[in-house]
């Protein structure tokens, strides 16, 4: 990571989208150090919690922590699914006690979306709740897993099972960031970034569709366009609802089906494979349902095929499908044996369906082997 030829970016050189009054996503390239500003001036004592992948980011980081005055604490966790376990939280946990971290310290969380779902859990289990900033260097933290507060850890029982709302201090998302990725991993972030659209942006739809290379550009304005569209879908849904007592919900499209296989995986297929798939059978069910329109089902494979994610789940003609439903019922929206899905009545017209006839839940899960 390097200082940026022009020097450090202004204030002008940022979207600002706000959650509610709560707090700010700031949205640009080459701010990543602004983290640090967000931080309230009593904070004395900051743990840095990273992957290895962010360990030259969090360092720079930690240096303008340091400069500040204040004292930096780097802390690394595994990448991806691997960070977020009950050892993992213990770990953060013990570094926060032997430095004697209180209420006026703060976390930062820097890397992917399981970075940023841990940094939170750490952040907000520790005394009951201390300050987090999260710096989302993937596309699906940007527009997904650092915006909202919700943080958690997955157990064997199912993913996200533990956690807590707790909102961040800010996020600070740096779309130069994304330069860095690799192309599979961009890939995969833009499962949600065409979920946002299906639920309630069909310009983000249009804007793929018309040109999916331009929208996995990391250098191009497309893809900070689609970038800023989707953080501010979701931020006006969790300002609106933060405990997902209703409306929030809506954010889970395409998830229960998702987080079951990523479960029955063994967490071995990448969130964004996952949801896509999860996509692809929310709107089969919503068809078979009555409920999405033809076209609009048909819309999905063809816009998540054109980005290179995947459409169809490999093991649909095998034995899969009876732990698939048994992890389905775990979903979060569920309400004792009553399975809820959120399906679409139309583009951005999401909608719950309850209870539905288990036959048809298999009938659209036979729909991705084909």
């Amino acid at each position: 990571w390097t200082i940026w030829p022009s020097g450090r970016p202004s204030m002008a050189d940022l979207v600002r989208v706000g959650v509610g009054d709560d707090y700010d996503v700031l949205v640009g390239r080459g701010i990543a150090t602004f983290a640090v500003d967000l931080l309230a001036d009593w904070v004395a004592k900051v743990l840095v919690v990273h992957a290895p992948t962010g360990r030259d980011l969090a360092a720079l980081l930690a240096a303008r922590i340091e400069a500040g005055g204040r004292t930096a604490y780097l802390h690394e966790v595994p990448d991806a699914e691997a960070a977020k376990t009950p050892i993992v939280a213990a770990q953060a946990w013990g570094v926060l006690g032997q430095a004697g971290f209180t209420r006026s310290d703060a976390v930062i969380g820097v890397g992917g979306g399981a970075v940023t779902d841990v940094a939170g859990f750490i952040a907000a289990t520790w005394l009951r709740g201390v300050a987090v900033v999260q710096v989302p260097t993937s596309l699906v933290g940007m527009v997904d897993a650092a915006v909202g507060g919700k943080t958690g850890i997955n157990t064997a029982e199912g993913k996200n099972l533990v956690g807590s709302f707790h909102p961040p201090a800010g996020v600070v998302c740096d779309i130069a960031t994304l330069n860095t990725l690799p192309r599979a991993e961009l890939v995969a972030g833009m499962d949600e970034v065409v979920k946002h659209g299906f639920i309630a942006d069909p310009r983000t739809i249009e804007l793929i569709e018309a040109d999916p290379a331009a929208a996995l550009d990391p250098a191009g304005d497309v893809l900070a366009e689609l970038v800023e569209r989707s953080i501010r879908v979701k931020a006006a849904v969790v300002a609106a609802d933060l405990r997902e007592s209703s409306l929030r919900e809506i954010l889970n499209y395409g998830h229960t089906f998702a987080h079951a296989v990523e479960q029955v995986e063994g967490y071995s297929w990448r969130h964004g494979n996952a949801v896509s798939v999860g996509l692809v059978y929310a709107a089969a069910l919503g068809r078979l349902a009555g409920r999405t329109p033809a076209d609009v089902a048909a819309r999905h494979t063809e816009i998540l095929t054109s980005l290179g994610l995947p459409v169809t789940y490999p093991s649909a003609g095998g034995q899969a499908w009876p732990r698939l439903l048994t992890a389905m019922r775990r979903d979060k929206k569920s309400r004792g044996a009553l399975l809820r899905f959120v399906v679409l009545d139309d583009l951005a017209t999401p909608g719950r369906l309850e209870g539905p006839d288990e036959a048809l839940l298999e009938a659209a899960f036979a729909e991705l082997a084909s």
